[in-house]
């Protein structure tokens, strides 16, 4: 560090170039390297951004040579993830990494091994918990709004036709976490067991790297001390549905619905009356007793988040570096992640200067990753409850 601020590398810019402008005008962040294997892009970030040529590289060993640079923020394909995030902590360096944290359940254990023995930071760049109705839920749920919650559905649909070859055939649930994520923090607790089925059929060509069929998979998730069940939901291929990360909680004074389509607000139930079960009298009066609550329901204008950031950065809740002539597919679908990743990047930045374990870590990363994992092993084994490992033995 300089002076109380941080250097960031970013590793992989095609989409991790949103992130720059971020750290640029973070108020504890004084430089941002790059590394990316496509030379082209790192031209368009010295360009754009004013990077220094001298912090473009092409090579990740090589940008990990520079003593200066503090924190890492991976970007990359996901068959990377653990790989590069186990060098960034054995390097010396705190780590961020985007979704999923890895591809098996050793990859996520051999990054939090690499993490306790580095003494360094690990965050789980994951976007779902940093997004407007996730605040706006959880402020509800603290308040108590909800009453008892009794069950939580989430779900991530999208089409991913026409992305890069690794994507192909990817199986549907060991991508959980824009799904499971929030249904988790919301309720503060780890998952315990899983049960999935695949249904539907990719086409054959899509199944070769993978060796998955399934056009789509569901799952019941069971928690260690809540008694509410997650349902959870995902498709990547072959499936007529816009693109959506969602999730629904339903409680007993109130729940939550994410809306149907883009352009409308999600949905407020409320219930009222009295919900209290009434027995009729001998002689039978109907007007004795009501089956049933009256539920109230309105659409919710869901407030942004931005005057929780410093002022330098709080504007990119609302905008991002993409525009009509500098596009990626994800904004196009996603519509920039719900305002996260200026709370996301601040989260990360601030866990590294403080050095403190950030929010969510990499015990939480590997629960909600290691959850998809279990949950598509189950969906190839028809069924099966599958035990999802104790990260947790890990936490010191």
């Amino acid at each position: 560090m300089k002076d109380g601020k941080i250097k960031v590398g970013i590793v992989g810019i095609s989409f991790g170039m949103e992130f720059i402008p971020i750290y640029l005008r973070h108020p504890d962040v004084y430089a941002v390297a790059a590394v990316d294997l496509n030379p082209e892009l790192l031209k368009t970030a010295r360009e754009k951004f004013g990077l220094s040529k001298s912090d473009c590289y092409t090579d990740y060993d090589e940008m990990l040579k520079d003593g200066e640079i503090d924190a890492v923020h991976i970007v990359t394909p996901p068959a990377t993830h653990a790989e590069f995030s186990i060098k960034a902590l054995n390097s010396g360096r705190h780590c961020g990494c985007t979704i999923p944290m890895g591809m098996s359940i050793k990859e996520l254990e051999d990054v939090i091994r690499a993490r306790i023995s580095s003494g360094k930071q690990y965050m789980f760049m994951e976007t779902t918990v940093f997004g407007r109705e996730y605040f706006y839920v959880r402020e509800m749920l603290e308040k108590g709004m909800f009453g008892r919650v009794q069950y939580m559905t989430c779900a991530h649909y999208q089409d991913m036709e026409g992305w890069p070859s690794y994507w192909n055939g990817f199986p549907p649930l060991m991508h959980p976490t824009h799904a499971l994520g929030t249904c988790f923090m919301l309720l503060n607790d780890w998952p315990k067991e899983v049960y999935a089925k695949g249904s539907g059929r990719i086409r054959k060509e899509l199944e070769e790297k993978y060796h998955s069929p399934f056009s789509f998979e569901a799952a019941f998730v069971t928690m260690e001390t809540s008694d509410v069940a997650i349902e959870v939901e995902r498709f990547l291929y072959g499936v007529a549905r816009s693109y959506s990360e969602c999730f629904r909680i339903y409680g007993s004074e109130r729940s939550f619905e994410w809306q149907q389509l883009a352009s409308e607000d999600p949905v407020l139930y409320t219930r009222t009356g009295n919900i209290q079960e009434e027995i009729p009298d001998a002689d039978g009066d109907p007007d004795r007793f009501k089956r049933g609550g009256e539920i109230t329901e309105q659409r919710i204008k869901i407030p942004d988040y931005g005057c929780r950031l410093p002022e330098s950065i709080a504007g990119f809740t609302t905008e991002t570096v993409y525009n009509d002539e500098n596009t990626h597919l994800s904004f196009k679908q996603g519509g920039g992640h719900g305002g996260s990743h200026p709370h996301m990047i601040h989260e990360f930045v601030r866990a590294v200067v403080e050095n403190r374990k950030p929010v969510p870590d990499d015990i939480a990363g590997a629960y909600w990753t290691g959850t998809g994992i279990c949950a598509h092993q189950s969906a190839m084994e028809g069924g099966k409850v599958i035990h999802i490992p104790e990260f947790k033995k890990f936490i010191s």
